[in-house]
Order: C-alpha cells, then structure tokens, then sequence
C-alpha cells in the first residue's frame, strides 16, 4: 500500500515537472526569431533578420490578452488603412539618434535622402532562455557599429514576459558598455525606447502632416479616415493628448480600441534610469517613444543640453516596463507600479 502511494506521488511529481509552463519562450533559428507565448496563445516575438532586412533586432508584433496587435504591421506585415511612413518605425526597439555622430534611429534600407552617417544594431547571440508559469526570461547580445562595421558599444538586454488574465508586460533591461572610445548621446530627439502603434491607436487627425527629422529631412503624412482611431496619451503629471510631447512624466499611458477590445498601453521609466523622469517623443500619429537624453531639444533650448558620455569601458543601463492592460487601469495603479 505505501509502495503503492510512494509511486503516485513520483509519478504525479514528475507529471508536474513536464508540464509545459505557462509562459513559453521558444527559439526559431531558421527564421532568425524567438517567439513569447503565454497560456500558449501569441504574445510577441524577439526578431532579428539582418541589415538587410531591419537595421536592429525588434519585438514584433506584440499583442493584448484578446490577441489584438498594438504594433503597426507596414513594412513587415502590411494592413489595409495604415500610414506608409517611417519605415524604420517596427514594433519596439530601442537606439538613439546621435552615437558619435552616427543616426541608429532612423537607419533603414527604405529611407532615403537622410544625411547619417548610420549606425547599425546587430544580434550577436542568446545568452540564455527560461520559460515559466509567472514569467519567462530571455536575455540577448547586440554590437552597436559604425558607419564602418567598427562596434563602438556592446549591448546585452533582458526582457522579462509576463501574462495573467488580462494582462500582458514586458520589462527590458539594456546594458550599454564602451569599447575602446567614450561614447557620446548627443542632445536628439530620436529615441530611446519606442513602440509604432497600430492605426487604431493613433490620435484622429484631421489634417496633412509633416514631420521633420534630425536632418531636416521632412515626411509629408496625409489625412487619413478616421473611423475606428481614438487613442488617447494621458501622462503621469496629468497632461493629455498630443500635449504629451517633449514634456517630463514618470508613465505614459495611451488608451484605445483594437476591434471592439478596450486597451491601455503604459510605459514606465525608471527612477535609476539616467535623465529620470524622461521626456516623452509621443507622436500622435502612432510613434510612441521615451527619451531620456535630450533636454535642450525638447524644451527648445531652455534646457542645458545633456550630451550624455559613456567612458570607454564603462557601462551604463537603461530600465523600462510596458504594461498592456485590456481594459482601463488606474492612475493609483499605475503609480504604485512605477515606483
């Protein structure tokens, strides 16, 4: 009878142990791609196809708990009625536009006219992988390089998964070390951490516009139809809409509707990040992006430029959460979250 007893136990031990965890991180070596499941239902996707496909690696698509992409499809998956612009804006990615000179942010094998010289992020290997039932981790290495292929900063990111009922996140963790020369953020405004929405997410616009980059260089983006598009920023320090821009706050949230589910959309900053509490490149027409490192280009000059320097050698981190709730979420909530 004990026997009996003492091998149910084993076998339901090992029964438990070979159950698949909730959160499923899972390699795809041919097609340069590792995809995050949750419940075994899509979540999202680290990919990393090349300089010839995409000049950084990207999460993409991401979607909620209802399996709606927040992501933009154009240029990798295009849906009808999106804004064609901005090829180098895919899913959420992480660089800046000014690294000793070279533009990480709007490097792509699409954009034409910009002045560069251009810095290229490249995938250099999978340092580790752990699924889970609360969360899973994946933990990744890129080279910064130069306009020559020369890397001038080694990256190592953390991306922490999380996915419970209605809820779906995402914590990264991007450490940038120095090689063998300091390293210099230049004031910008293109970076740091970014989403492209999709355009149900974007504010309406009822106008033509056209958006001028670092260079100079201006994209014209048309009046579109607006049906079904009402996003919304609302940021921590209360201000709305597209008044978000340029202006300090600890989150950000963005609300919305993707196909009849309600969705809120939170990026936090991080009181250890440099240039805490970062300033906001939130575009109403779909670019979502914080940006720690420019104060005298989002107060138009008010502000002493940062020029932030990373000696060579050392290594600096940057923090962020992403928060993707179906349904609304609190101010008071979002506050204890990104303390």
């Amino acid at each position: 009878m004990k026997k009996a007893i003492l091998l149910c136990l084993v076998a339901s031990t090992m029964a438990m142990a070979q159950k698949k965890a909730r959160i499923q991180i899972t390699p795809n070596d041919a097609q340069k791609k590792i995809e995050v499941t949750v419940d075994d239902k899509p979540f999202t996707a680290y990919i990393y196809p090349g300089p010839d496909v995409l000049k950084k690696p990207v999460l993409y698509p991401i979607r909620t708990a209802g399996g709606n992409f927040i992501t933009r499809g154009w240029p990798m998956d295009p849906r009808p009625g999106e804004r064609i612009d901005h090829p180098h804006h895919v899913g959420m990615w992480f660089n800046y536009g000014d690294v000793n000179g070279h533009d990480f942010w709007n490097n792509s094998n699409d954009v034409k006219g910009h002045g560069g010289p251009f810095g290229t992020i490249v995938h250099t290997g999978v340092k580790s992988i752990k699924s889970g039932n609360d969360q899973a981790e994946l933990t990744v290495t890129a080279d910064w390089l130069d306009k020559d292929g020369k890397p001038m900063l080694k990256e190592e990111t953390t991306f922490v998964f999380r996915g419970k009922g209605n809820e779906r996140s995402i914590d990264r963790s991007t450490t940038l070390k120095a090689l063998d020369k300091d390293v210099a953020f230049k004031d910008n405004k293109e970076g740091m951490i970014a989403i492209r929405l999709a355009r149900q997410l974007e504010h309406p616009s009822n106008k033509p516009e056209v958006f001028t980059d670092a260079n100079g260089i201006a994209t014209k983006v048309a009046q579109m139809d607006n049906s079904g598009v009402v996003g919304h920023y609302h940021s921590s320090e209360g201000v709305e809409g597209e008044d978000v821009w340029g202006k300090r706050a600890k989150w950000m949230n963005l609300t919305g509707e993707l196909n009849g589910e309600k969705v809120s959309i939170a990026i936090f900053d991080n009181p250890k990040n440099v240039g805490y509490p970062t300033y906001w490149h939130a575009r109403g027409y779909g670019l979502y992006a914080a940006n720690p490192l420019a104060p005298s280009v989002f107060t138009n000059g008010k502000e002493s430029p940062m020029n932030y320097t990373l000696p060579a050698g050392k290594s600096v981190t940057f923090r962020y959460k992403v928060l993707i709730t179906s349904g609304a979420v609190s101010d008071a909530a979002l506050n204890a979250m990104g303390q």
